[in-house]
């Protein structure tokens, strides 16, 4: 007698419900744009004047991210532990912050100078890198160089660095008679205070008791102004402030340096930008250059700031090797803008990316008629 081996038969698949096709479709949309946000483009507007004129209040730009390469999550991840008593009566759960390595893929290129680039800015400690605020400036030295600003002017290495073409500087520009043909004059040119209605200039009153507008204009438009009969006089405007080194970790501790060197905005330096693998010998003279280096950004335990010193464990550090490049950051409007002269350097894995397309630009002074300014459509940026 012979058997008959039957197999079992499977039920056909039921067809997804159109709901569950358009949860799916959502799902693959959310991954794969959170993909390419990550790994290629990424957009950013400009809410601050401290670029002008090479980026204005309203630019909307496109981020590469494949200049530099991408960067993995910086964020420590929150992952559910078990805990089970030593009877196996009891289970407690629990989670633990685990930091992540932090890797950069590979990029199309490496930080130069006078990049315009997206970063994370380094100074708000109390988040993960990759949770703070984004900032853009211009990288005006990489890794390896030593800056000096003289006069307003950078030198690298000691010669001239390249002076970008919006460049601009604050005056204090003094006329007989504020009136409206100096405001027409200021509009024709560009020049726009972003806190006052419309961006109009207002007209204020200097320490000697002369009239006059507090503007930042590039250093043609200035010489422009210094031609026309109703300017008397062009003063630069220096805002007062305790920049880099003196002042060891901004807005986070009251480490200070045990030499100040008194540096200005338009007169700075000469400084080092620590490169990776370089040994420092570390001294009183030099220690705050490098504390949020040591403490924060390659995060070595036990570190703090004594007399001047850092120390790790109580024991006083008198060398230390780098770890990552690091790099100078600032604005384009020389002296409106928070920038490596007063927080130091930028860490390398805080970098996001390159700017480099500014695809629509809209006037947040203009009426509706004129609020798209046409000509910086699809301008790639320098």
């Amino acid at each position: 007698m012979s058997l008959l081996q039957t197999t079992p038969t499977t039920a056909p698949k039921q067809p997804k419900t159109k709901t569950r096709e358009w949860a799916d479709s959502l799902i693959f949309a959310v991954v794969a744009a959170t993909l390419i946000r990550w790994a290629t483009f990424e957009a950013y507007t400009i809410p601050s004047p401290s670029m002008e004129n090479s980026l204005l209040v309203g630019d909307y730009l496109f981020v590469s991210k494949l200049h530099y390469g991408p960067i993995t999550p910086q964020t420590p991840l929150q992952v559910p532990l078990t805990h089970q008593t030593i009877w196996g009566t009891s289970l407690k759960s629990y989670s633990e912050l685990i930091q992540l390595p932090t890797y950069r893929l590979p990029g199309f290129s490496s930080i130069q100078r006078n990049d315009v680039v997206v970063f994370h800015v380094p100074h708000e400690s109390q988040y993960p890198a990759d949770l703070r605020t984004n900032y853009i400036k211009r990288c005006v030295a990489v890794a390896g160089d030593t800056l000096e600003i003289r006069n307003g002017q950078v030198y690298l290495n000691g010669k001239p660095g390249v002076t970008p073409p919006g460049l601009q500087t604050t005056y204090f520009m003094q006329v007989d008679n504020p009136n409206d043909e100096v405001l027409a004059a200021l509009r024709a040119h560009g020049v726009v205070e972003y806190d006052q209605p419309g961006g109009v200039p207002q007209a204020v009153a200097a320490a000697d008791g002369k009239f006059g507008y507090t503007i930042s204009c590039t250093a043609a438009t200035a010489d422009y102004f210094r031609k026309q009969p109703y300017v008397k006089k062009m003063t630069v405007l220096e805002p007062q402030a305790q920049l880099f080194p003196d002042v060891a970790d901004f807005r986070n501790s009251e480490a200070m340096s045990a030499t100040p060197r008194n540096w200005s905005l338009d007169n700075y330096g000469p400084l080092p930008i620590p490169k990776k693998g370089q040994t420092i010998a570390l001294s009183p003279a030099n220690a705050a250059i490098y504390y949020k280096i040591v403490a924060r950004y390659e995060h070595n335990a036990g570190i703090t700031w004594q007399n001047g010193m850092i120390y790790q464990d109580g024991k006083m550090l008198t060398s230390y090797t780098v770890k990552q490049n690091y790099y100078m950051m600032m604005g384009d409007n020389r002296h409106n803008s928070e920038d490596s002269r007063f927080w130091g350097f930028v860490p390398e894995d805080h970098v996001v990316g390159k700017a480099v397309l500014i695809w629509l630009s809209l006037d947040p002074n203009a009426d509706f008629w004129h609020k798209i300014r046409w000509s910086r459509l699809f301008n790639i940026i320098h």
